[in-house]
């Protein structure tokens, strides 16, 4: 009898729908993607749905990114899910020419795609 085998479940959570989009399709060749538009969502899917990993937006409505993190982390029944914490802060706050803000989009579509190669189980980024 062969096994079949199952995609690791991620959790985008981002206000942006344009992010959650493209986080999906670049994601859902490899692993089974839900999504959640804020925090409290976040919370209520992470405690229905248990996925391998979270990623989270920092500034979201209702309830920000490291205060979902910090419900996630601290209930038993989900504080083992990586969380990975995402953002755009340092982009909109310091100044950057168009050369730069294309390297970094560059450098994070290469980071992407090796996850969803499974090459990496964590993207980092340079702030």
């Amino acid at each position: 009898m062969e096994q079949v085998a199952t995609k690791k479940k991620v959790l985008i959570v981002d206000d942006e729908p344009n992010v959650r989009r493209l986080s999906h399709t670049m994601l859902s060749k490899t692993f089974d993607v839900v999504e959640a538009e804020d925090g409290r969502q976040a919370v209520e899917i992470t405690n229905a749905q248990k996925p391998d990993v979270i990623l989270m937006d920092m500034m979201m409505p209702k309830m920000d990114g490291l205060t979902a993190c910090h419900v996630i982390s601290n209930d038993p029944a989900t504080k083992s899910i990586p969380v990975i914490m995402v953002t755009a802060i340092n982009l909109l706050m310091s100044p950057i020419t168009f050369s730069e803000l294309n390297q970094q989009i560059l450098e994070s579509q290469k980071l992407m795609r090796y996850a969803g190669e499974g090459k990496i189980t964590a993207l980092v980024t340079n702030t």
